[in-house]
């Protein structure tokens, strides 16, 4: 891949979402919720005073409605500043 984030951003990749309960109810495709959960696939230095603290191959949380959707070479991933991940899994 050859994006390269910029000041604190961070570029996720979604996990992807529930097919079935756990207890083996298959989800219907309207009734899924967007993931709220990925992998850092790239991140960038920092800012000047923060250095990025999450690194590549991380698994992240994320708000519901964080970042912004892009699509590199067909594959799916989230724009988002670090402030927007709540916590390192």
């Amino acid at each position: 891949m050859n994006v390269k984030p910029l000041a604190d951003r961070v570029l996720v990749q979604p996990a992807e979402a529930e097919e079935k309960t756990a207890s083996g109810i298959i989800i219907p495709d309207t009734a899924k919720e967007k993931p709220m959960r990925g992998t850092v696939v790239a991140a960038g230095p920092g800012k000047k005073d923060e250095p990025t603290t999450v690194k590549v191959g991380d698994t992240v949380l994320y708000g519901k409605y964080s970042g912004t959707e892009i699509q590199v070479e067909g594959q799916d991933y989230l724009m988002m500043r670090e402030s927007d991940i709540f916590a390192i899994v």
